[in-house]
């Protein structure tokens, strides 16, 4: 895994040939939004996400390792120690699927922290929570179904946010940031893990590659659902790239933002801070 501070805007990369163009992506109007590269109405695009994630819940950590030969435990890893968790912080992961993230976090926060795993979709939370309690973790982790768009907390709850590979399926990506920062308590820190842009004019034509040829057959095969891995390939392209993210971040009032692309741009490392 590589990591580089990024402090100037990423470069042009050439999209995919079934991407749709830049007057398409720059998006949506005000009652419209992308399902991969499928032009929706916003009211359709929780379901339709649910419907994916629904789909690939139980096979969800084993193509997580597939897909990413093992590296994603190497960016998650990354993400832990980014995030300055001290014992007694209270801590939310958003979009925490499986639960790879509260796991570590409810180590290092101890007794007397709190993490809060929370997920829109139940399938996922269900498997999250299985199999946590199967690890014994159980004193200091809560669980909670909730929309990113409008987070069940009170605000200035929690010292450290993280959303590890689920921001790019939230339908109003903003208003997310605003309830995120809304929740942080004054000094909290916000940590997005999400795909990115390749750096690598190369990587970018193999990781394409990869994701349009390889992935979704390999969704096929293991989870018996390829069309779910043709959309996570095409929400991938169509997700904002790091300084496109970085700028939102700022416009919903983080500060102090920063990104380190992680295997060469693959995947990007966002963190914002709360003042």
């Amino acid at each position: 895994m590589s990591s580089t501070d990024q402090n100037s805007p990423a470069s042009d990369l050439s999209a995919p040939l079934n991407k749709p163009s830049d007057a398409d992506t720059s998006a949506d109007n005000e009652s419209t939004t992308h399902f991969g590269y499928k032009t929706i109405e916003k009211d359709d695009k929780i379901s339709m996400v649910a419907g994916v994630f629904h789909s690939v819940a139980k096979q969800y950590d084993v193509m997580n390792d597939l897909m990413s030969f093992g590296i994603h435990r190497l960016w998650k890893r990354f993400t832990i120690d980014a995030s300055g968790v001290r014992p007694g912080n209270k801590v939310l992961d958003l979009a925490g699927g499986t639960g790879d993230l509260t796991a570590k976090f409810s180590q290092l926060v101890g007794r007397e922290g709190k993490v809060v795993l929370a997920d829109i979709n139940s399938s996922m939370l269900n498997v999250g929570r299985d199999k946590l309690r199967d690890k014994g973790l159980v004193q200091n982790i809560e669980y909670v179904q909730a929309n990113a768009e409008y987070l069940p907390f009170e605000e200035n709850t929690f010292d450290i946010v993280t959303i590890a590979f689920g921001l790019r399926n939230v339908t109003d990506k903003d208003k997310a940031l605003r309830s995120i920062y809304s929740v942080l308590k004054p000094g909290g820190r916000l940590l997005v893990l999400e795909f990115s842009k390749p750096e690598n004019e190369l990587l970018n034509k193999a990781y394409d590659f990869y994701s349009f040829n390889i992935l979704p057959k390999m969704g096929e095969l293991v989870a018996k659902d390829g069309a779910s891995y043709q959309y996570l390939a095409e929400s991938i392209r169509m997700h904002p790239d790091q300084e496109t993210l970085k700028g939102m971040m700022e416009n919903a009032g983080f500060e102090q933002t920063s990104f380190k692309n992680l295997t060469g741009g693959v995947v990007a490392l966002h963190k914002g801070y709360k003042f």
